[in-house]
């Protein structure tokens, strides 16, 4: 893995990360395909929207399929068609969403397949060993994520057991070509992101992720985390910001120097009718939108909005057509990689400010979309 920062615009960076599959030009978005696929979509049409990289969940891809299968199309990228680059989650996060069917300890975690009901027993050497066997571009370490609320003590508890769970991950590792990122922890205390930062540091990873964000604080608590913590991780290697979020929280999280993005509101909120545009959300469900013969968009130049109205989108959602999943996924991924490329062009002219000031002042007050970080529900990915 190679990455280089190509231009600056303040505390924001516009690079260059170059991996086995291909180039990432950051910032950059990264849609979630859990399960080997990003719903509704086709790896020729990600390639078409101007996708460059991609996310597979290792917890879900360990259960099914199993590895044994993704083993013998020689890994993940063969097995699902992708050529461009992947990366891969721990599980970490998946785990903990089991709730009480889960036990946490020094060793890992063992729980109850959601599957079918089978004991499991996720460990960061067993994480490593999954994600050696899917062979993603970048891999991320074993952790806990800090539940929410959390007082300091069980924070510290949380974020040293991470810590930990990321030093037996860097040994499981070795000898693995593919790049390796920590992800740092603490909850909503900013001394204990410190105290990850510093541990996972000394520990040496390829890149540093923020984890624990987007998991039922306010939106204040999660941009006072986000300020303090992405200006402190190694300006040398790409900053990921994981499960976040909104249009808004992505121009945010850009401005304070974050590189990478995942999220699951563009494919889940299509799939329900929420489509993003310049002007904020239409939901397309409303009677409003029956007889209105516009595209969604008429600055948008996905698929769906050269070829298709609003109220044909509208009957779609209301008969519950497949056809009308893709449209809307097809077009909320296309407006976030559009959003991407307008800020990676910003930051090279020195125009972030006025970007960020122009989109805000295009769209309608934000809407509730009730975002959480991916896999609330891990029988329901995304």
């Amino acid at each position: 893995m190679e990455f280089r920062v190509t231009a600056t615009d303040g505390a924001a960076r516009r690079g260059r990360l170059t991996l086995p599959h291909g180039v990432v030009d950051t910032p950059a978005f990264m849609p979630v395909g859990t399960y080997g696929t990003v719903k509704a979509m086709s790896p020729r049409e990600l390639v078409e929207i101007g996708a460059q990289i991609v996310l597979g969940n290792t917890f879900h891809l360990w259960l099914r399929p199993g590895l044994e299968v993704i083993a013998a199309h020689g890994g993940l990228h063969r097995f699902m068609g992708w050529d461009g680059p992947i990366l891969t989650d721990s599980g970490g996060y998946q785990v903990y969403s089991l709730g009480p069917l889960r036990k946490i300890t020094e060793e890992g975690v063992r729980f109850q397949s959601p599957v079918n009901g089978a004991p499991c027993f996720l460990t960061p050497e067993e994480s490593m060993r999954i994600q050696r066997v899917l062979a993603a571009d970048i891999v991320m370490v074993f952790d806990e994520c800090t539940p929410y609320p959390a007082e300091v003590a069980q924070a510290r508890d949380s974020m040293r057991l991470s810590l930990r769970w990321a030093e037996r991950s860097k040994r499981a590792h070795e000898g693995n070509p593919n790049a390796l990122f920590g992800i740092v922890q603490g909850g909503m205390h900013e001394e204990l992101r410190d105290e990850s930062l510093a541990g996972l540091e000394a520990i040496g990873f390829d890149g540093y992720a923020i984890g624990g964000l987007s998991v039922g604080e306010t939106k204040r608590e999660m941009m006072r985390v986000l300020r303090h913590s992405a200006p402190r991780l190694p300006a040398d290697r790409p900053r990921y910001l994981m499960g976040v979020g909104t249009p808004q929280d992505i121009v945010a999280a850009v401005a304070a120097g974050i590189d990478l993005f995942d999220c699951v509101l563009p494919t889940r909120n299509a799939r329900n009718g929420w489509v993003y545009t310049r002007r904020g959300v239409v939901k397309l469900r409303n009677a409003r939108h029956r007889d209105e013969v516009e595209p969604l968009d008429e600055e948008c130049g996905c698929y769906t909005c050269r070829n298709f109205t609003r109220a044909y989108l509208h009957h779609l959602q209301r008969v519950n057509e497949i056809l009308g999943a893709r449209l809307n996924t097809l077009h909320n991924l296309y407006y976030y990689l559009e959003l991407m490329r307008g800020l990676r062009e910003a930051i090279e002219r020195g125009r972030l400010a006025d970007f960020a000031a122009e989109l805000k002042s295009q769209m309608k007050p934000p809407m509730n979309t009730g975002e959480r970080r991916r896999d609330r529900d891990p029988d329901r990915p995304d």
